[in-house]
């Protein structure tokens, strides 16, 4: 299970979310192991019975309101019931002021107590932007991910079949590289972003000279972080004995990440042209996607051929 440590999450996000620690260092000793956040308003009035309490406590106007508006003994109390629950933080927003008990109690049970000067929508709207990410489905492969005319194709295949050597040709040709030799991929919202493993910039390996650095040899313009994965192609050795696709009719499909994507199994050869490939495969992906396959066209305009020329036998 993925898991972020709060003193971890709080070194990263402070500047941007403008957090400031109410209690005791000691009380980030704790993680945050769910992607969702909570507003813990129903807790606070004593409903628990489906508090949310492993989320991210939101704490906005209303609630501290609610709790400011309560007899000093049953704000005491109702705060201490929340806090017997093993929950990984709270954040209250828009720089409010909190009830000393909840302060307290919070040092004293071990619940980290943030402050932020954002307003609450914001919190929401960042904190869940990052949450999501951090916790979205992820693995990594190795090959390379280009983009070629705004389409991310994902270049697979046995070592030294050639990716590195084909995504440098693209660069040269104008195109744009995310990564060499292992891809990152995280799925969101029933897509595939592709990024690299490290922060070690953009590097490519070339068997027989070494490493490169694409965006110093190349120029800025030839790199970006990220991509959306569109299509894979694996990359293997041409063998005779191979049935390969020569019409297109037929689609194949990988998962990557419980998300479809489409597969091209491309055969390599010497003296092929594997640059100019991929670039037909990215703009057949194009047309495709504004409703036009080659294919389809092709077969409909020799069946009506054929109809045609039965007409005219009758």
């Amino acid at each position: 299970m993925k898991s972020i440590n709060v003193k971890d999450f709080f070194e990263l996000k402070k500047k941007e979310l403008s957090l400031s620690l109410v209690t005791d260092p000691k009380t980030m000793d704790k993680e945050i192991v769910n992607p969702y956040l909570n507003r813990p308003g129903l807790a606070f009035a004593g409903y628990f019975e489906r508090f949310a309490f492993k989320r991210v406590q939101i704490l906005g106007e209303r609630e501290i309101s609610y709790l400011q508006s309560l007899k000093s003994e049953d704000m005491y109390n109702i705060i201490k019931e929340v806090f017997m629950y093993d929950i990984p933080c709270f954040i209250i927003t828009k720089g409010l002021s909190l009830p000393d008990q909840m302060e307290f109690l919070a040092n004293e049970m071990n619940i980290p107590l943030f402050v932020s000067r954002l307003t609450t929508d914001k919190v929401f709207h960042q904190l869940r932007r990052y949450l999501y990410d951090q916790f979205a489905p992820s693995k990594t492969i190795h090959g390379t991910l280009v983009d070629v005319f705004g389409v991310g194709i994902l270049l697979t295949g046995k070592s030294g079949i050639g990716k590195s050597e084909c995504a440098l040709d693209l660069v040269e040709r104008g195109r744009r590289i995310v990564t060499d030799d292992v891809v990152k991929m995280i799925a969101k919202d029933d897509i595939v972003i592709g990024k690299s493993s490290t922060d070690y910039g953009h590097f490519m390996e070339v068997r027989g000279i070494g490493l490169i650095n694409v965006a110093k040899m190349f120029g800025i313009q030839a790199v970006r972080p990220t991509k959306r994965i569109d299509v894979q192609i694996e990359l293997m050795p041409w063998k005779d004995n191979m049935d390969y696709e020569r019409i297109g009719l037929s689609e194949n499909y990988v998962n990557i990440l419980d998300v479809k994507i489409p597969i091209i199994y491309l055969p390599i050869s010497p003296g092929k042209n594997v640059s100019v490939i991929i670039e037909v495969v990215a703009m057949n992906y194009m047309l495709k996607s504004f409703g036009y396959d080659a294919a389809k066209d092709f077969s409909q305009k020799v069946q009506a051929d054929i109809k045609k020329k039965s007409n005219k036998q009758k």
